[in-house]
């Protein structure tokens, strides 16, 4: 099973370090030195991790073959991409993959069907559920326990109380 663990982002400096946009709760572990990350694009990987570092709250990387600036800035956007096994679960057990997540039901707090979950959404400062409505629509559902208190994996569902409006056409 294939994860985004990362998305670079811009270079830093002139010794070919980039930032990084995590994109999982284990950094220490999946992008620690050493670790080969696949990529997408593909053509841009594989990527082998050579340092890491923390400055000004970001992670920065630094990649085997990447000596420049130039070289880190045609690696920004990429994704990197690490191979799990599937049956791995976080050490958290408040904390999913989203592989986890695609697949289920979601329902509202009364049992109601909303639609099958068939994306997590990372945007900046926001995860979204994507649900696709019986109707043919999707619905955006904020990933926030507030929202979504429930999530039983071998029920294969996840309870969602909606504030007014979210299930309506809106997207909050």
């Amino acid at each position: 099973m294939e994860l985004v663990v990362a998305r670079i982002g811009r270079a830093h400096g002139i010794k070919g370090e980039v930032s990084v946009e995590v994109r999982t709760d284990e950094p220490e572990a999946r992008l620690a030195p050493g670790a080969v990350l696949a990529t997408d694009p593909a053509g841009a990987g594989p990527l082998t991790i050579e340092s890491g570092r923390v400055h000004s709250g970001r992670l920065l990387l630094r990649f085997a073959g990447v000596a420049d600036r130039t070289g880190a800035e045609a690696l920004r956007n990429v994704l990197l991409i690490a191979e799990v096994d599937p049956e791995e679960q976080p050490e958290d057990p408040e904390e999913f993959y989203d592989h986890q997540l695609v697949g289920l039901d979601a329902v509202t707090g009364e049992g109601e069907p909303i639609g099958e979950i068939t994306e997590v959404a990372h945007l900046p400062g926001q995860d979204l559920l994507v649900v696709a409505r019986p109707e043919g629509d999707e619905a955006l559902i904020p990933f926030v326990e507030e929202i979504v208190p429930e999530i039983d994996l071998a029920a294969g569902r996840v309870v969602v109380n909606p504030p007014p409006g979210l299930l309506d056409g809106g997207t909050a």
